[in-house]
């Protein structure tokens, strides 16, 4: 059911979960390093590629950092344009995972109509970018594409669309009792826990933290738009199940404000050409949560070390405890509720032997196994 490779080692006793660890490292491609090799321009493309399903808060976040670096802020048009394709992602992220949970459940009925609602949000980005994925809108220093007076009332009819399906996902989810029985209950992650373990996104929301970077350090054109915080206090799968519905609303409320708002002027200021020798961080929220980019540049137009730390690291961490007292049957499905990306998560270290003076890129789970 899960669509990338990780291992999750569960001891059972009877049908119950008494025991419960996880290894990643299937899926790393060495992005980081890749990035210290190609310029600060080169690099937006390759860092949506972290997530596809991410991408566009990948490269805004690598945009920010870069123009923090540059000491330059995008103009007011683009940072709308950013918060508007943003949020659609958002939305079509949260319907993705809907689609996903309801399948994991065994209600493929509603899975394949979320999936049918989900393309209305698919045709709006694409009608922005002029892409379904990897929209290649960012720049350092703005946006490559307007969002011109023509198709304002398609995109706002598109949303209209969007709610209507949105309506109709918060109708079975709070009334079917298939869902209630699977979620409710299931998978508990307490508030204490959640702090400790630095959870993020919708998932430590619904343990209770109200805790979202776009109110926290607003960015793009947050502070200037009214919306709410979502938070349940539960902590199971069906509290990150409503924290992620009323999501979905919040984010058609945001998108609509700010196609309204939309302020006149350049989306893009001039290519950028000198980068300071500095360190530099910044951090947007994506779907699943903080994603963090730290930048350090040695002056040249490659910089030198690009870390990247995405929702999912923090989010895996708690998994075990969410799992153990739970039933064999509930795994996969809590597994799934904090829509975790091992793609993006995946890391590698890099190893140097002074003495023999060499060095080797592997992962930490060959590294524990190797001998020296």
């Amino acid at each position: 059911m899960l669509k990338e490779a990780a291992f999750f080692k569960v001891e059972v006793k009877g049908e119950k979960v008494v025991s419960a660890d996880m290894r990643i490292g299937y899926n790393h491609r060495g992005i980081e390093d890749l990035a210290t090799k190609k310029t600060y321009h080169q690099n937006i493309f390759l860092c949506e590629r972290v997530c596809g399903i991410c991408s566009h808060c990948h490269s805004t976040c690598y945009c920010q950092t870069i123009e923090d670096l540059a000491g330059i802020e995008a103009p007011a048009r683009a940072r709308y344009i950013r918060t508007i394709v943003a949020e659609l992602e958002r939305l079509h992220s949260h319907f993705l995972w809907f689609g996903v949970a309801m399948h994991v459940i065994g209600f493929d009925t509603a899975f394949m109509h979320i999936w049918k609602e989900r393309e209305n949000i698919m045709e709006a980005i694409e009608t922005i970018t002029g892409k379904r994925v990897n929209y290649a809108v960012n720049t350092i220093g703005g946006v490559r594409r307007d969002i011109t007076p023509e198709i304002i009332p398609y995109l706002q009819a598109q949303l209209i669309k969007i709610r209507t399906a949105a309506t109709k996902i918060e109708k079975f989810v709070t009334e079917d009792r298939l869902v209630k029985a699977r979620t409710k209950e299931v998978g508990v992650l307490d508030k204490n826990t959640a702090k400790k373990m630095c959870v993020v996104g919708p998932t430590v929301r619904a343990s209770g933290v109200e805790q979202d970077v776009r109110k926290d350090d607003p960015y793009a054109a947050y502070n200037e738009l009214d919306w709410n915080i979502v938070t349940y206090s539960e902590g199971d799968v069906l509290a990150r199940v409503l924290v992620r519905l009323g999501e979905i609303f919040q984010s058609i409320n945001i998108t609509e404000q700010a196609l309204r708002n939309l302020p006149e002027g350049e989306i893009a200021l001039e290519e950028v050409q000198e980068f300071p020798e500095r360190e530099v961080f910044d951090r947007v929220e994506a779907h699943r949560g903080e994603l963090v980019y730290y930048i350090r540049s040695n002056g040249t137009n490659i910089p030198e070390r690009v870390k990247i730390r995405t929702p999912s690291f923090m989010n895996n961490a708690a998994l075990p405890s969410m799992l153990v007292g739970e039933s064999i049957a509930d795994v996969l499905l809590i597994v799934a509720s904090i829509d975790p990306c091992f793609s993006c998560t995946d890391r590698s270290v890099m190893v140097i032997d002074k003495e023999k003076n060499r060095s080797f890129i592997t992962t930490l789970e060959k590294l524990a196994r190797r001998r020296f």
